[in-house]
């Protein structure tokens, strides 16, 4: 079949529900995965033919995208702050914002004078984006990364060791305060940061239906009578395991973000800041121990 013939019943099919360049997005992105066939060969080849096994991959693809399954788990693959990640069901697929929490810590840190032995915890690390990306881009750090998902621990080594960093793993619940000191007795660290479940049962209707039927919900949504709850056990956590001067980094709930920076306040955290993202929302906070 020539690709472009299957572009076009690619938008017959699937304009409707995404729209014409959201699409084109798709198709490109399959090309280049299953056939590694680059936009611009498209362009100039445009009587580019491919088998029927092929064909029968993308017609897949299309069924998968008509049921509003998400492009990054047919493909098991994505991109975090330029570097590749796998990803399956048992993870949520990286945000951009979470990529913008990344970046200021990673300026945060090249711009102050600890970077050499620096030791950085990520709690409830999924995919593992934000500690490798931290662990690539802070070659001196000494990382850790925890998470109560055994399944969600096994992508993230894969995808350590696909992005050649050497990290810690830890599988336990950060709201077991009894864990605490059995894995982290005698290890204080200078950065906590964390991106946990934070959207509200309440806040389910404003959910896409392709992030709904196919993320996990464990590392998505709280009750609704205990919204904080993650964050309250990690303020604590952070209150006993961060140094001196140390620093704690969340990505927040943009409804909740004067009541989750309180948390800090009421802990005794010293400049304490709630940063909007780049769509204007209260997104992350930061904070530190004194």
């Amino acid at each position: 079949m020539v690709l472009k013939e299957l572009q076009n019943i690619f938008h017959i099919e699937l304009d409707a529900i995404y729209g014409k360049h959201e699409v084109d997005s798709f198709f490109y992105l399959c090309t280049e995965h299953y056939l590694n066939v680059p936009r611009i060969q498209l362009t100039l080849e445009p009587g580019l033919a491919i088998t029927k096994p092929e064909t029968e991959t993308f017609f897949k693809v299309l069924e998968d995208l008509k049921q509003q399954k998400p492009i990054q788990y047919i493909l098991g693959e994505t991109e975090f702050y330029g570097l590749p990640f796998k990803v399956n069901e048992h993870v949520l697929i990286p945000r951009p914002e979470t990529e913008e929490l990344v970046d200021l810590m990673i300026r945060s840190v090249t711009s102050s004078s600890d970077e050499k032995s620096i030791k950085i915890l990520d709690i409830g690390t999924g995919s593992g984006c934000i500690a490798i990306s931290l662990a690539k881009n802070l070659p001196k750090a000494e990382v850790y990364a925890l998470d109560v998902s055994n399944e969600a621990l096994t992508m993230a080594k894969e995808n350590a060791k696909g992005n050649n960093v050497d990290i810690t793993f830890i599988e336990a619940s950060i709201l077991e305060a009894s864990n605490w000191n059995l894995f982290f007795e005698n290890t204080k660290f200078d950065v906590i940061v964390s991106n946990p479940p934070y959207v509200r049962e309440l806040e389910k209707q404003e959910i896409q239906p392709n992030v709904l039927d196919n993320e996990p919900h464990l590392a998505l949504f709280v009750e609704d009578n205990n919204p904080l709850i993650f964050y309250k056990a990690i303020t604590d956590f952070a209150v006993k395991k961060l140094k001196t001067n140390g620093k704690l980094y969340f990505e927040i709930n943009q409804y909740l973000g004067e009541e989750t920076k309180q948390l800090l306040v009421d802990a005794n955290f010293e400049a304490v800041e709630l940063l909007k993202d780049l769509n204007g929302n209260d997104r992350m906070l930061k904070g530190e121990k004194v």
